[in-house]
């Protein structure tokens, strides 16, 4: 028996609810379950029940045996002081809160159905991908897609908490908040930490003092990522050597360790030099770019703020003083999408919170349900068990369903292991 499922039957009432009566034989009547509690404090807050006459509200602890109360020292808490009803598979003890007043206590092991509980165990004890994972194609669709809309909402605001801490870092300042998270971006997995590191030691506001001047926007990000410090034999970044340790004593600046930053296994097209000289010319060529992306009303939108020409010598090559066939390097398609799912999307939801703008809100998720579904492991397992994304938001919610849900076994938690033992399996 795990506590979370006398969670589940208690706010599903899943249990004989007539002539229900506390362990000291008064009758009690459950007007409503409560509001669960995620955080510190009783299971359920503002619950009703009427025990024999009396009306009761407040909050609802839950617990499988009676003495787990004392065991983690409820009775020394003054938060555990409003307790209408103490919920318990077994009785063994009885309670009493700080001022030694006995707490009604509702037992359910003889009141629910054991087959729940069987249903239950045997999701939870399976060693598949996803708990659910042999009985999933059983849970209707319908339900899949409203859980799916739900959870798409519940990352976005997870995500928000990491934006609103770095907005406070950055002073409130919108526009360095989305220039460190499309830097950060800009290193997709492999380079995002380095990217974010760069992004953090190198404040916009200086690059905006040079935003007319491309040579001198390079000179600054290759020479804070730690990239300039040895001798060229080209003559462009022997330049950029030269810029950056003006600047570098000009604005007191401190590179960052070039050890940092990955080479090995990647794409040349994803080397580091040319994401940086990449995010070198979309600050050269943008300004107020979180204000455009604020107000791109799709994709397309979004892509045109988004066309990007290296500077020439970057035409011939992916590092310095490495010669490369002529190729122009735009960013691809494939780059902005990620982008777009992973930054803008995000941020105009987090602005649209912030600033009681709902309209940013319905933008951000109306750009994930318009983007295609991202194709990687996790996605791919999804389809191999039927769940197949039509869109950014589907494979997003899938992503946090998988992290969130199916990876710590929150089956009661989620729509659909609800679904699930609530219901036929077969």
């Amino acid at each position: 028996m795990r506590e979370e499922f006398i969670h589940f039957l208690w706010r599903y009432r899943l249990f004989n609810t007539t002539e229900l009566k506390t362990t000291n034989g008064m009758p009690l009547q459950i007007i409503h379950t409560g509001s669960t509690n995620k955080d510190a404090g009783p299971d359920f807050s503002a619950a009703q029940v009427r025990i024999d006459d009396t009306l009761w509200a407040g909050n609802v602890e839950i617990h499988i045996n009676s003495s787990d109360w004392f065991k983690h020292g409820h009775q020394h808490d003054d938060a555990y002081q409003n307790i209408i009803l103490h919920v318990v598979f077994n009785h063994d003890k009885e309670i009493t809160d700080q001022r030694g007043n006995q707490v009604p206590v509702l037992e359910i092991r003889n009141c629910y159905d054991p087959s729940l509980l069987k249903k239950y165990e045997s999701i939870i004890g399976a060693r598949s991908w996803i708990p659910c994972a042999g009985f999933i194609q059983h849970t209707d669709r319908l339900i899949i897609m409203n859980w799916l809309s739900r959870l798409l909402v519940e990352r976005l605001e997870n995500r928000s908490e990491e934006t609103l801490k770095f907005l406070h870092y950055f002073g409130n300042s919108w526009e360095q908040t989305f220039y460190y998270f499309l830097a950060r971006n800009f290193g997709f997995k492999v380079n995002a930490s380095p990217f974010a590191l760069l992004a953090q030691k190198t404040p916009l506001t200086i690059l905006a003092k040079h935003r007319d001047d491309l040579t001198s926007i390079e000179a600054l990000l290759f020479g804070q990522a730690g990239l300039l410090n040895k001798d060229f034999t080209d003559a462009y970044p022997a330049l950029l050597q030269k810029e950056y340790e003006f600047f570098k004593h000009k604005y007191q600046l401190t590179p960052i360790d070039g050890a940092l930053w990955k080479f090995g296994k990647l794409r040349p097209s994803n080397f580091p030099t040319l994401r940086i000289a990449q995010f070198a010319r979309l600050i050269y060529q943008s300004s107020h770019l979180f204000s455009k992306t604020l107000e791109a009303q799709s994709f397309s939108d979004i892509k045109k703020l988004f066309v990007i020409k290296c500077s020439p010598y970057w035409k011939n090559h992916y590092q310095f003083d490495k010669p490369s066939s002529a190729k122009d390097k735009n960013l691809g398609e494939s780059a902005v999408l990620n982008i777009s799912i992973n930054t803008i999307a995000p941020l105009k939801f987090v602005y649209g919170s912030e600033s009681l703008q709902p309209a940013y809100k319905e933008l951000a998720v109306g750009l994930l349900s318009e983007l295609p579904p991202e194709e990687n492991t996790i996605i791919r397992k999804w389809r191999e068990l039927g769940i197949k994304p039509a869109n950014a938001a589907d494979s997003q919610a899938l992503l946090e369903l998988k992290k969130y849900y199916c990876t710590p076994k929150k089956c009661l938690s989620c729509a659909i292991g609800h679904n699930l033992i609530k219901n036929n399996m077969t």
